[in-house]
């Protein structure tokens, strides 16, 4: 969908615009939402959040202000914040401080840093992996990545489709099994 159909879908409250952002979107918010809240479960409330706001105010977007992911990212951000804000959430944090002695087997299957991913992005050329790592843990689109970066977006495409088939082969090398959750998580 181009950004002008997403833009009138949204103004119209229809629910397949709102279905291909959540489908293309929701992973890069959920970043964000994540990287803010420290909480899984939490930033995964809160991802429903944003979304139920983004279509309540889909009618108010302005195209000349910001782009419509710099706007989601806004509410996700806003959204995230304010959690952090509420009474609950500090209440919660300050139960929740024993937690840090449990071991958690789920979480530890999608950190990053656990299973060796910045090891392996390592691997990669330094086209690729600012790519990666910028698309996957800072939450960039495409089209931000060609302003960013300064570099054409079918040069983005192309080095992105091309980091995932060096990732997979290296993936596959390894065996690692965790990769391939991360991968289909992500």
């Amino acid at each position: 969908m181009t950004q002008d159909q997403l833009i009138q879908g949204l103004s119209n409250g229809d629910n397949k615009t709102i279905a291909w952002l959540y489908d293309h979107y929701g992973a890069a918010l959920f970043g964000i939402i994540l990287r803010i809240v420290k909480d899984q479960e939490l930033a995964e409330n809160l991802l429903q959040d944003t979304f139920v706001k983004i279509w309540k105010a889909g009618s108010t977007f302005d195209g000349q202000k910001a782009s419509l992911f710099a706007w989601m990212q806004r509410i996700a951000r806003n959204t995230a914040i304010d959690a952090t804000r509420s009474a609950i959430f500090k209440q919660r944090a300050e139960t929740d401080q024993s937690d840090v002695l449990v071991y958690k087997p789920e979480e530890a299957a999608f950190n990053p840093d656990h299973i060796g991913v910045r090891d392996v992005l390592g691997q990669l050329d330094d086209k690729y992996r600012i790519l990666i790592e910028k698309a996957y843990f800072e939450g960039y689109t495409q089209q931000e990545l060609e302003q960013e970066l300064g570099i054409p977006l079918g040069t983005v495409k192309t080095r992105m489709r091309q980091a995932m088939q060096i990732l997979r082969q290296l993936l596959s090398e390894t065996a690692v099994l965790g990769w391939w959750i991360l991968f289909t998580y992500l």
